[in-house]
């Protein structure tokens, strides 16, 4: 019968703890960057460095709070902790390209983003999973459109893939929009919306608030996009990855966050 007995919140809560230490170790033995100087006028590295410790402060809320809120909302905060967990540990690196003089750490932000967009477009699925009402379809085309956006994305900005000459960042960032395009249709009129309107009103909030975020929050991104390929004049690759540090700070943070809020609120 022993072996039945569920743990207490104190024991899943030291659980939770540990791997974060666990993060953490990993993290300092990794990366040498932490040591290195931070001059007070570099605005990029000071992006980098807020951003590296806000998603680490986040991470280690949302393993905490996971074990406060109802069953059917702790794999959404599980999630939610891999979002921000797993951009700490990119960030890490980023600041290091960055500190070391080595330029825009532009692979290591896609790698980061190919993780976590889609794991941000999954919790649309998770939230409608645990009251009934998610699908298969839906789960394959979110996660097929925010592939599209990432991935057409990199091309553009690397130039890893040159196939339309010198419009080749051009159209490449248009390919990625109607990625953008399609989600944003799923979460307002589409069959991802119509399926949240049965929920309960904390379903409801949870939905609406992460909805607004993808719509407003990350239309930041394609001005990153526009900046770094040289498309706004006096705005180049210093004023992107200020912009796309703070719009990952606040889109993972404020998503989890509100998450988090809507579990705890409802009955």
């Amino acid at each position: 019968m022993g072996l039945n007995k569920p743990y207490s919140n104190a024991t899943r809560t030291k659980v939770a703890l540990s791997a974060l230490l666990a993060m953490l170790v990993v993290g300092t033995q990794t990366v040498s960057a932490a040591t290195t100087a931070l001059e007070s006028n570099d605005w990029v590295g000071i992006s980098f460095w807020i951003a590296t410790a806000m998603m680490l402060a986040f991470t280690a809320f949302f393993l905490i709070e996971r074990q406060n809120v109802p069953d059917k909302w702790k794999t959404s905060m599980t999630v939610a902790a891999l979002v921000t967990g797993v951009a700490w540990y990119h960030y890490t690196y980023m600041r290091e390209v960055w500190a070391m003089g080595d330029g825009s750490p532009l692979v290591y932000r896609y790698i980061d983003w190919l993780i976590t967009v889609p794991l941000q477009v999954i919790e649309f699925y998770l939230i409608l999973a645990a009251i009934g009402v998610g699908t298969f379809v839906m789960f394959r085309n979110l996660m097929g459109a925010s592939l599209v956006m990432l991935v057409a994305g990199f091309f553009g900005e690397s130039g890893a893939w040159d196939l339309f000459g010198d419009s080749n960042a051009e159209v490449w960032w248009a390919i990625g929009m109607l990625g953008w395009a399609y989600i944003l249709y799923e979460l307002w009129k589409g069959d991802v919306e119509s399926a949240a309107a049965s929920g309960s009103d904390s379903v409801q909030f949870a939905f609406n608030s992460m909805r607004l975020i993808v719509t407003f929050g990350w239309a930041i991104y394609p001005l990153g996009y526009l900046m770094g390929a040289g498309l706004i004049d006096g705005m180049g690759s210093d004023d992107m990855n200020i912009l796309y540090n703070i719009a990952d700070l606040v889109n993972k943070g404020a998503f989890g966050m509100m998450i988090w809020y809507a579990a705890k609120n409802d009955a």
